[in-house]
């Protein structure tokens, strides 16, 4: 009985890796969309996906701001010039930051599964967009295509 148990968790485990995908965003001085951006700048992806930040250019990182993630998730914050790689466990939207170009307004968001805290992050913008220098509607413009 053990046995069986045992094997059924693995057989399920082995399901659960092989089903997960990979993903990379782009860390970037220069974007098709921009200065300071990150490609992707939305990216939707299945709960379980692992998000590879990588830095195409010098001087930036990537991290989660929890304000501004699902209630409990997990958050993360890379190393600048780093790669942080990171497995999203928890449904909803995340947004997030390169700390040093935030004022630049290099963010971004990572939808898993459904978009279930909308509401929450799109009530947190306005105060997001006073931290901003420049691309103030970046945000909102993302936002908008993560519904």
């Amino acid at each position: 009985m053990m046995l069986r148990l045992l094997s059924a968790i693995i057989a399920t485990m082995a399901a659960i890796s092989v089903t997960a995908a990979e993903h990379t965003v782009q860390m970037k001085n220069q974007g098709s969309t921009g200065i300071m951006v990150f490609e992707p700048a939305v990216l939707k992806v299945a709960v379980g996906d692992t998000v590879t930040f990588q830095p195409s250019d010098m001087g930036h990182n990537s991290q989660s701001i929890p304000s501004m993630s699902p209630a409990g998730a997990k958050g993360w914050t890379g190393g600048i010039n780093q790669a942080v790689s990171v497995t999203i466990e928890t449904e909803g939207v995340y947004i997030y930051k390169c700390q040093p170009h935030l004022a630049l307004g290099m963010i971004g968001v990572v939808v898993a599964g459904e978009a279930t805290n909308i509401e929450a992050i799109n009530a947190k913008v306005p105060a997001m967009e006073k931290a901003l220098l420049s691309n103030k509607g970046r945000l909102r413009e993302y936002l908008a295509q993560a519904q």
